[in-house]
């Protein structure tokens, strides 16, 4: 059996430890603001807080959150209200939306290790997280909003 909080809801799981985090987050507990985008780590979409770290749940397995913390989008705030995602809007950012939940989650970790990120470590801290939209200038200027906040 796997113990972990998701949330700050304590879960348990009884399957199989090698199952990517991603499929109970989505498939077994129905938090389908995490995204499926490229099952291999490549485009962020699906990344979600383990512990506070932004990690790629398509390819953490479930057994990896063993006796941790696992923040979805839906449990950054529960108003929606988190600095990083009240920046999104102020800034405009979605436009097709698919991966604003990663860009949002890995947004949120980059600023709780670096609440003051220069333009080169906010380029570097959301690298990995592709937005077929192009709207890396919005991400960009959000980014740099939320840090004013934290």
């Amino acid at each position: 059996m796997i113990s972990m909080k998701i949330n700050g809801v304590s879960r348990q799981f009884h399957g199989d430890p090698d199952m990517p985090l991603l499929w109970y987050v989505r498939d077994e507990l129905g938090l389908t603001g995490t995204k499926f985008g490229c099952g291999a780590a490549l485009c962020g979409a699906c990344t979600i807080h383990l512990d506070g770290e932004a990690v790629r749940s398509c390819v953490t397995p479930v057994s990896e959150a063993n006796g941790k913390d696992v923040t979805t989008i839906e449990g950054l705030d529960a108003d929606g209200n988190h600095p990083v995602q009240r920046a999104w809007r102020a800034n405009n950012v979605p436009q097709c939306g698919y991966c604003q939940s990663g860009q949002i989650m890995s947004a949120a970790a980059l600023l709780n290790e670096n609440p003051d990120p220069s333009d080169e470590e906010i380029v570097d801290g959301m690298s990995g997280n592709i937005c077929r939209c192009g709207t890396y200038q919005r991400i960009f200027s959000a980014v740099r909003t939320a840090a004013q906040e934290v």
